[in-house]
């Protein structure tokens, strides 16, 4: 008989203890904090970033185009660098609902993080001073327990007049509480590092995941029978 081996089970589940408790711990970012608290001395950090994807023809984002496939990558959390993070969350949850684990890579160290999804943005023509924008994307806070503190948002952009799309990072963020004086210590060394090579390292992701979605032949829907 054929040798019928049970699928390997997917790689979120062996999370699934942690999913549920991080879907009970609170944020640790208070968002409604005065920006122009923010500030360098108090230890804040902000961040932009900014990548070009293939442009497509002006008017809404084609089915086939940069902009949908970007979509996908970024719903799935498949643009960041896995050699620095890697994101568990299970699928069926509405995107507005998720929670995640992050684990990370720092020096010879693993470590796991929670996080949760939040401003979830979908807008089909976001007024800007370039013109109408077709905008989608999320961001996310971080938990307890967190080495940092703050929300990083990712959006992807179209200009609905020149058809230029890109893929854009947004971030504020504060070193956490770190407990373990070698952790402290290394991340106090490496955290800024590690932060601009993450987003660096995620443009790049993501440009290539795009191009490589381009260039993939498109399945064409059965001729009728």
């Amino acid at each position: 008989m054929p040798n019928r081996s049970t699928p390997p089970a997917p790689a979120w589940q062996q999370y699934r203890a942690q999913l549920a408790a991080y879907a009970r711990t609170p944020v640790n970012y208070d968002d409604a904090q005065d920006p122009a608290a923010q500030t360098p001395a108090a230890g804040w950090r902000r961040d932009d970033y900014a990548t070009d994807l293939p442009a497509e023809v002006p008017g809404p984002p084609a089915p086939a185009g940069a902009f949908a496939a970007a979509q996908g990558v970024l719903r799935r959390y498949a643009f960041p660098p896995p050699n620095l993070i890697t994101g568990y969350f299970d699928p069926a949850q509405p995107l507005a609902e998720r929670v995640m684990v992050l684990r990370a890579h720092f020096l010879v160290f693993y470590f796991t993080f929670g996080v949760r999804i939040v401003d979830v943005v979908d807008e089909a023509a976001l007024p800007t001073p370039g013109g109408p924008e077709r905008v989608w994307g999320y961001g996310y806070r971080t938990l307890e327990g967190h080495f940092e503190r703050g929300q990083i948002n990712f959006s992807l952009h179209k200009n609905l007049t020149t058809g230029a799309v890109q893929f854009r990072i947004g971030a504020v963020s504060q070193k956490g509480t770190i407990r373990n004086p070698f952790y402290w210590l290394g991340f106090k060394v490496f955290g800024r590092i590690l932060q601009r090579r993450f987003a660096r390292q995620s443009l790049a992701r993501m440009r290539r995941l795009v191009g490589e979605a381009l260039a993939a032949p498109q399945t064409k829907p059965a001729a009728p029978g």
